[in-house]
Order: C-alpha cells, then sequence, then structure tokens
C-alpha cells in the first residue's frame, strides 16, 4: 500500500519515548524556574519588549522539548507529558499553600493611599509611565485616585480606588436604571387591563 511509508514516517519515533518525556519535564521545571527568577513583569507583558520575549521563548525551546523528532508520535507524546506535569504542579500547589508561596511569591504593592512605592517599583522594573497606563485601564485618571494597586504573583494587577472608578459609576448607574426599569414593567403588568 502507498500510503504505509508515509504513515510509518510519521508516527515512527527516532528517540526512545523516556526521552520524550523526560525532556518536556525538564523543560517545563527551567521554565517556572526561570519564570520565578526573573519576576512578574515577564508575566504582565507591558510592553512589546517582554511580548517578543515571550513569545521567542516557545519556539526557543521546542526542539529542546521535541529533540530530533518531527513525528506525530513524538509531538502527541510530548504535548501529553506537558499538559500531564503542569496537571501535576497544579494539584500539588492546590494542596500546598505553603509551597504555592514559595514557587510563585507574593504580590508586591506599587500604590498605597495614592503614593507610588518607587522602590517596588524599582525592584519589579516597572517605570511610572506603565504603571500609570495600568490604572488608566482600570479606569483611574490620577494616581491620588488609587488606594492600593499591587503584581500579583501571576502577572496581574488588582487595583483599589478610593472611590469607585469612572466605569464602576457608570455600571451602578445603570443597575439603577435597569431595576427601575423592572420596577415600572412590574406594575404594568399587575395594572388591570382597560378595553
Amino acid at each position: 500500500m502507498i500510503l504505509t511509508p508515509a504513515f510509518d514516517h510519521m508516527f515512527q519515533l527516532p528517540i526512545p519515548i523516556i526521552e520524550k518525556v523526560v525532556r518536556p519535564v525538564i523543560v517545563y521545571l527551567a521554565l517556572v524556574l526561570l519564570l520565578r527568577i526573573f519576576g512578574k513583569r515577564e508575566l504582565a507583558q507591558l510592553n512589546p519588549f517582554d511580548l517578543v520575549v515571550l513569545l521567542s521563548l516557545s519556539n526557543t525551546v521546542q526542539n529542546a522539548i521535541i529533540g530530533d523528532d518531527n513525528s506525530v508520535s513524538g509531538g502527541i507524546i510530548g504535548a501529553f507529558t506537558l499538559l500531564a506535569i503542569n496537571w501535576l504542579v497544579v494539584r500539588v500547589l492546590f494542596r500546598s499553600p505553603r509551597l504555592t508561596r514559595a514557587l510563585e511569591g507574593r504580590s508586591v504593592v506599587l500604590i498605597r493611599d495614592g503614593n507610588i512605592d518607587g522602590k517596588a517599583l524599582q525592584h519589579e522594573a516597572l517605570t511610572r509611565e506603565e504603571l500609570i497606563e495600568v490604572i488608566h485601564r482600570q479606569g483611574y485618571e490620577h494616581v491620588h485616585e488609587v488606594h492600593r494597586c499591587e503584581l500579583e504573583p501571576n502577572g496581574s494587577f488588582y487595583v483599589e480606588g478610593k472611590d469607585p472608578s469612572i466605569a464602576d459609576k457608570r455600571h451602578d448607574e445603570l443597575l439603577l436604571k435597569l431595576e427601575a426599569l423592572n420596577k415600572e414593567i412590574a406594575a404594568l403588568r399587575t395594572r388591570p387591563a382597560t378595553t
């Protein structure tokens, strides 16, 4: 049959299965460690340079994961191993808050009561402009409107305003108007029908 050599080539593993399993585990653990060392900024993707690094990272470690193997079987084994090690790590971290804090680190307060913590910004390698951009995205115009801003271990930002943000105010106004409309509709339904 003509298809047999093609299928043989697609599914034949040029390297041992154990190597196909060990490679992704080593790369996964190395990436977790490196991202922990280089900080939360890499996860936050604040500027185009950080995004380029993260996108290039996957291409850089690809050969370390699959080796000289371009087979479908090798790709499936590598993908399965990555998903399995991630599943295992997530389960272990779920059961151990102490280990989670050790691996992920703690959140860092960047703004307290409208004041920027310059040392925290410097430690996280964030510029004042990048922080301002973060609070603008959250609906705050100025730093003095922010009660607290934290950079979480996963790279996300938590921003709490002294007063509700413009977006929160609009949301609350919209909810009040919807509630008023619901009351009007309910009142109309209870009115006796006139003919």
